[in-house]
């Protein structure tokens, strides 16, 4: 794997609407691996990787309002993306691939960033949500939310599938988790996920949703595979269900059957993440229910290439965070 091998030091002082963060702990997703490989459309050249970090406030910019040293907070993923739709403008201010990212012990950010972290959460689990955690959060409940009682069903058990599937739980809705692994299940089992299928023992994942389901199908599904895996997940969803499009991990080159999807008048949703208002709302559901993210392991900064290699084994359920701090 090709890995940044560079180490540079700098501190600047923020500008006067931007604060100093000092990054305690820094969460890894399949995009980092992406930009690490340099296959990442449009990152930048020698780009500081990373965009999910958590830590501290020290220094505040002269204009700052509603900030204080000491504060507890994350960046938003994009850090113009603060409510709205997402435009080519904000994608162009994502962190760690067109502009320089959290894998630092300092960063400065503009104010308008910023998201506190939950009181109950330590840095490590707070660096697991500007990604993986909101990118649920938009995909469930976004235009159309689900409802107590909703059917969701999860594909995987990596960071935003277990984020899902924790946010569908908190929110009353029935949920479903594919892997290929009855360890991880299990842990998606503890989480109290109702119903778990093994896709390696039972290839029939689609039918056995439909099972489930009395042969309605779900309303919601987090599909994260991609062109493999599409064809099941629309013969898992339900007559104007909704699949919320947010990975590819799977594999595969065809694209979105059309004929099926209009014969179930299903709703194809790509997920960019989400705003930092989108991130706000998220946290007072995640306070409420007092969620805790799942992390699978925390590696030293100085282990940082090892984190990498873990992720891309895909050993983990759940996070992997490298602490910095």
């Amino acid at each position: 794997m090709s890995l940044p091998n560079t180490v540079r030091e700098y501190r600047s002082q923020p500008r006067a609407t931007e604060v100093t963060i000092k990054i305690h702990a820094v969460s890894l997703q399949y995009r980092d691996l992406v930009v690490s490989k340099g296959r990442y459309p449009g990152q930048k050249t020698g780009v500081i990787p990373c965009s999910d970090g958590a830590g501290e406030i020290v220094a505040v910019g002269q204009d700052v309002k509603g900030w204080k040293v000491g504060d507890r907070v994350c960046p938003n993923f994009a850090l113009d993306h603060v409510y709205g739709d997402v435009t080519e403008e904000i994608k162009n201010t994502g962190l760690g691939g067109q502009i320089d990212g959290v894998l630092r012990e300092y960063i400065n950010v503009p104010v308008h960033s910023l998201v506190r972290i939950p009181e109950h959460l330590s840095y490590e689990e707070g660096a697991t949500l500007p990604c993986a955690a909101l990118t649920a959060y938009n995909a469930l409940l976004g235009p159309v939310p689900l409802k107590g009682g909703d059917y969701v069903l999860v594909l995987g058990t990596g960071g935003v599938s277990i984020f899902g599937a924790q946010i569908a739980l908190a929110s009353g809705a029935t949920v479903i988790v594919t892997s290929s692994s009855d360890l991880k299940l299990q842990v998606a089992k503890k989480l109290g996920v109702q119903h778990v299928i093994n896709y390696k023992k039972n290839d029939k994942w689609d039918e056995e949703v439909l099972k489930i389901t009395g042969g309605r199908g779900v309303d919601h599904i987090i599909e994260v595979g991609g062109p493999n895996t599409m064809s099941k997940s629309i013969r898992a969803a339900r007559h104007a269900g909704w699949i919320h499009v947010i990975g590819f991990v799977s594999g595969g080159e065809n694209g979105i059957p059309v004929g099926a999807a209009i014969g179930k008048a299903l709703t194809f949703r790509g997920i960019l993440i989400g705003s930092v208002k989108q991130f706000e709302d998220m946290n007072r559901l995640i306070t409420a229910r007092e969620i805790h993210p799942v992390v699978d392991k925390v590696f030293p900064f100085e282990q940082a290439i090892e984190a990498y290699s873990y992720l891309e084994s895909q050993k983990h359920v759940g996070k992997v965070v490298i602490k910095v701090a």
